[in-house]
Order: C-alpha cells, then structure tokens, then sequence
C-alpha cells in the first residue's frame, strides 16, 4: 500500500466532497479514511488514500487535484505519507 495525504481547504459551497472523491475514483485512488470540518464558513478536509493502483504518476496526479480545486475554489495539495510524518516529526 502506498498512502498519501489529501488536504482541502476552502469557502463551503455545495459539491466539494463529491467532486474530489469522484476524481479520486475516476484515477482508481482508495479513499481509506477522511475527516472534514467547516469553521466559519471555511471548509477544511483531510483524507487518507492509498496510491497505489493510480493509473497515473503521482505528479500528474497533485497537478490534477489542484486544478480540481481551482475548480471548485479550494485548495488541495496531496503528499506522501512518508515525507509528510518526515516533515512532523518532532
């Protein structure tokens, strides 16, 4: 398995949820785990995925999720779970 972090931060509009996770399933990325907040109108998503049966690289993909995002007014990053607990740890 090859896990990846997903983050989602925006305005609340309706939709956001859907159009993420149908890309993520349109590029046959698992969604293992997710959790979303809205505070004061802002959305705030993070999700757990696993990578490993995407059709396609995973640059392509962080590119293809963030002009998603533009799409939908948010922004969205995604990074590998191994540089991201590299990069918090205390």
């Amino acid at each position: 398995m090859k896990r990846a972090i997903i983050t989602v931060v925006g305005k609340d509009t309706v939709g956001i949820i859907a159009k993420v996770c149908t890309y993520l399933s349109e590029a046959n990325v698992n969604v293992l785990d997710i959790s979303q907040t809205i505070v004061g109108g802002y959305f705030n998503m993070m999700m757990i995925v696993d990578v490993s049966a995407a059709g396609i690289e995973f640059s392509t993909l962080s590119d293809e999720l963030s002009e998603v995002g533009k799409g939908i007014g948010c922004v969205i990053r995604i990074q590998l779970e191994d540089i991201f607990d590299m990069m918090h740890r205390i």
